[in-house]
């Protein structure tokens, strides 16, 4: 089992930048696929971006891509989401979620993820 804490997120105006990170907890976090997921108000959780237990295969969606970046450190036990040219369309709670079954493989879909942190608040402001 890995526990997650996001940590990173806040308020920031249109085009600015954040970096959120997510802290997992247990010695199996290397073997782990992860993603980062966002949902808004009113709006369904989807898929932001995912990167697989290596880091050697990435995946974006269509509305982050070229400005958003995902990257780990597995000696740190922590994934990255670099966000820049933020946008009031990006605000929402972002989540990271860890997916075991599937290590060298990027879902998109949320069920396919196990392990989920309690999510932090990005707010870009127009």
């Amino acid at each position: 089992q890995v526990q997650l804490v996001e940590s990173g997120g806040g308020l920031v105006q249109t085009g600015g930048s954040l970096r959120l990170s997510c802290a997992a907890s247990g010695r199996t976090f290397s073997w782990y696929a992860m993603g980062w997921f966002r949902q808004a108000p009113g709006k369904e959780r989807e898929f932001v971006a995912g990167i697989t237990y290596d880091g050697g295969k990435l995946a974006y969606a269509d509305s982050v891509k070229g400005r958003f970046t995902i990257s780990r450190d597995n000696a740190k036990n922590t994934v990255y989401l670099h966000m820049n040219s933020l946008k009031p369309e990006d605000t929402a709670v972002y989540y990271c979620a860890a997916d075991p079954s599937k290590p060298g493989f990027v879902s998109r879909s949320s069920n396919e993820y196990d392990y989920w942190g309690q999510g932090t608040q990005v707010t870009v402001s127009s």
